[in-house]
């Protein structure tokens, strides 16, 4: 090349002086605009100069002595998944294009795109190198495969059976030496655990059961806190499916003889995952693993769409606002009481507070707090993390559960000096709580002064809005005789659960049922005289707190629930 001809320049812009397609002036204002703009100059020479992409690239393919490749006759569906981040891809205007061995190759338009290969090898801890493509295809082809990854994010409905082998789940190393592990990459297999999981979240499954029997296998989803049979995959394939999700969840695949926990994070979109906590038991005839779906956006969908009274929310947003104190959340397994607890923890997490929490385990991730996954085996327990939390200059210390005397006297003294305690315990009522706390052996001085508000709590299957019948065949006698008053009925539409397309049995969704107690003087000295639950009860009623059963049969006058959903998870 002639460099006297174009002024010294030399690489790609000399060459394209040199074509004629610019001039030296042009190619000098454009590599320094590119620079400037840290955009390849291909890219900068396309979007701005109106230089012929496709004559660009034959000319960048003869300078640099790198091969064109036609990217339209490429299935985009075979780039490989999980290994380079779409902010990468978006920031070099660099597509993964496949993996050959220890080798990765990427597309790009400028083969003088050094930063883009080095940054990328960094990231991914693998060999690149590049591969020439014109500008218009590539920017078609990156906008398109964003596109792909960005509708992910708003559901998994658009995820086909062919796509399953390639969605993003942490694994753990695979142990070659373990023959239970047989089989598990194979593409059936890993197809068939994907496509479970996905129908479980596009169900709005909490939960998933992998059960293995004498003579058969299924797989059981719970969906609106009910447990149903979704499908019976071949028996023989027990111990392939139970190493897959063994090493999905980074467990001991050679280890079946006892429980082991683990997680999984599947990754639907670079801005949402959905975790796994999955656990192992040995069986009679193989392993039985459940997985509990655990959802971060259940944590952001705030107080409203928990299903509180307007009073009940009032009472609950009071005494988180409070700067000392203890709230507890009671209530059975699956009744809800994370969510509520994270929706508290979510409404405080500001800049000016120090929120801590110790958890078994730390079910959802949340930015700005610091979450402590507790161990008892090596002596981090509840008592042991609340201790040094006390020592951090907590605001909001929350507790995963009291299950102790120690835990609960170390609770209750950051209660009363200057702290805001969130717990949960596993009773059936409000007033139950006090008591099981009484027998724990805390003192009753200590409950009555430090305790600001209880919630005990249920889940009731919503009716689905499109099938749903009037119930005008209860007689009102009935009503009152279940606990319905005069004032209920006056507005009230009761409705019967029918089923559709839309819905199971009836119901599609849950709202919460809750029991909101806040410790008034009156209950204070009931508590002090260590009243039993009852005379605690009748208290809470006579100051205007509805109990389970009365928030259950308002939630049914109002059209939300049914009748026979109240009595299925309320006592009258």
């Amino acid at each position: 090349m002639n460099h006297k001809a174009t002024g010294q320049l030399s690489g790609l812009a000399g060459r394209l002086a040199a074509e004629g397609l610019l001039s030296t002036e042009q190619a000098r204002e454009a590599l320094k605009q590119a620079v400037l703009e840290r955009i390849p100059l291909v890219s900068y020479l396309v979007e701005n100069m109106d230089v012929d992409s496709q004559r660009l690239a034959e000319i960048a393919s003869q300078e640099f002595g790198v091969p064109l490749f036609d990217i339209r006759a490429f299935n985009l569906e075979h780039i490989p998944t999980g290994l380079v981040d779409v902010n990468l891809v978006t920031k070099h205007h660099a597509l993964p294009m496949y993996r050959r061995g220890n080798r990765l190759f990427i597309g790009v338009s400028d083969p003088t795109n050094l930063a883009a290969i080095d940054e990328i090898k960094f990231h991914t801890g693998i060999n690149t190198d590049a591969i020439l493509i014109e500008e218009k295809a590539l920017t078609k082809a990156i906008a398109a495969w964003v596109e792909a990854a960005d509708d992910l994010a708003g559901g998994l409905e658009d995820i086909e059976s062919e796509d399953l082998e390639n969605i993003d789940v942490s694994e753990g190393e695979k142990n070659d030496q373990d023959d239970g592990a047989e089989g598990i990459d194979e593409t059936p297999i890993v197809r068939f655990v994907n496509k479970v999981l996905v129908d479980a979240i596009k169900q709005g499954a909490s939960d998933i059961h992998f059960e293995p029997y004498e003579n058969n296998y299924r797989v059981r989803f719970r969906t609106d806190g009910v447990l149903r049979e979704v499908v019976r995959p071949p028996r023989n394939l027990s111990a392939r499916l139970a190493a897959r999700l063994k090493v999905m969840s980074q467990m001991d695949i050679s280890e079946r003889r006892v429980p082991q926990d683990g997680r999984i994070q599947m990754k639907l979109s670079r801005n949402r995952a959905i975790d796994f906590r999955v656990n192992t038991l040995p069986t009679l005839f193989g392993e039985k693993i459940v997985l509990r779906i655990l959802d971060p956006s259940s944590a952001q969908m705030g107080i409203d769409a928990l299903g509180y009274e307007e009073n009940q929310k009032e009472l609950y947003l009071k005494a988180l606002n409070q700067p000392q104190g203890m709230i507890l959340v009671t209530g059975p397994t699956g009744s809800g009481k994370t969510v509520s607890l994270y929706t508290g923890l979510n409404l405080l997490n500001q800049p000016e507070r120090n929120i801590s929490t110790a958890e078994d385990p730390v079910e959802i991730n949340m930015e700005g707090i610091n979450q402590v996954h507790v161990n008892p085996k090596v002596g981090l327990n509840f008592a042991e993390a609340l201790r040094s939390f006390l020592r951090q200059d907590p605001d909001v210390i929350m507790v995963g559960e009291i299950r102790d005397l120690e835990t609960a006297e170390i609770a209750i003294k950051a209660a009363q000096t200057g702290h805001l305690v969130l717990s949960t315990l596993h009773t059936n009522s409000a007033a139950e709580t006090i008591t099981r706390m009484l027998n724990m052996g805390v003192p009753s001085f200590n409950l009555a002064t430090s305790v600001n508000l209880i919630i005990a709590q249920r889940l009731a299957r919503r009716l689905c809005k499109q099938c749903a019948t009037p119930a005008d065949d209860i007689p009102r006698e009935v009503l009152l005789k279940e606990g319905f008053t005069e004032e209920m009925l006056e507005s009230a539409t009761l409705f019967h659960p029918v089923g559709c397309d839309n819905c199971k049995d009836g119901y599609k969704g849950r709202v919460g049922v809750y029991e909101v107690v806040r410790v008034t003087p009156a209950l204070a000295r009931i508590i002090m005289d260590e009243g039993n639950s009852l005379e605690i009860s009748r208290q809470a009623r006579a100051e205007g707190f509805n109990d389970l059963r009365t928030s259950a049969l308002w939630k049914a006058a109002q059209g939300m629930t049914s009748l026979e959903e109240v009595n299925r998870v309320t006592v009258d």
